[in-house]
């Protein structure tokens, strides 16, 4: 039978690590085997991360609080995931809008319009998207149509990628 020192590691022991360890006959994890399991899992949650970008404090929507979640997909495609939590009608702006749109501006493409937000509840509103153009700045506008080709309503925030 192994035997361990419950102090050593009393976090282990309390979930009872060490006593799966010695009915499995099992040596414990040593520190430099711990080190290199914990630095390989920290490299792959790494590359496989998307960049997160909070939006600034719009003056026109100061309760929003807007986050846009920026990924590559296995084709090299962006993912984009844009929400907005506390964003309130554009209806209720001044002068009233009728919705909300998302733009990206890439080097490659210029000003895009890429979705209006949606809202899931009366809380949060979302676009999610997919393009082949690096965005550069992402924004939000509210406009009275979801087609506009060229951003021409109040501009709610906007922030600018560092990639």
């Amino acid at each position: 039978m192994l035997s361990y020192n419950k102090n050593k590691h009393p976090f282990l022991n309390n979930f009872g690590i060490y006593d799966v360890i010695l009915k499995k006959n099992m040596k414990p994890i040593n520190n430099k085997n711990m080190k290199s399991i914990l630095l390989s899992v920290l490299i792959i949650l790494m590359a496989s991360c998307a960049t997160v970008v909070k939006f600034p404090v719009s003056s026109v929507e100061p309760a929003a609080d807007i986050k846009a979640k920026i990924k590559n997909d296995k084709q090299n495609n962006y993912v984009i995931e844009v929400t907005a939590n506390y964003l309130a009608s554009a209806e209720r702006l001044s002068p009233p809008k009728k919705m909300y749109i998302v733009w990206i501006v890439t080097k490659e493409n210029g000003v895009s319009n890429i979705g209006q937000m949606k809202n899931d509840n009366a809380q949060i509103a979302k676009v999610k998207t997919l393009t082949s153009f690096e965005p550069k700045e992402i924004f939000i506008t509210a406009e009275d149509e979801g087609t506009v080709t060229f951003p021409s309503g109040i501009e709610i925030s906007r922030a600018v990628l560092r990639r």
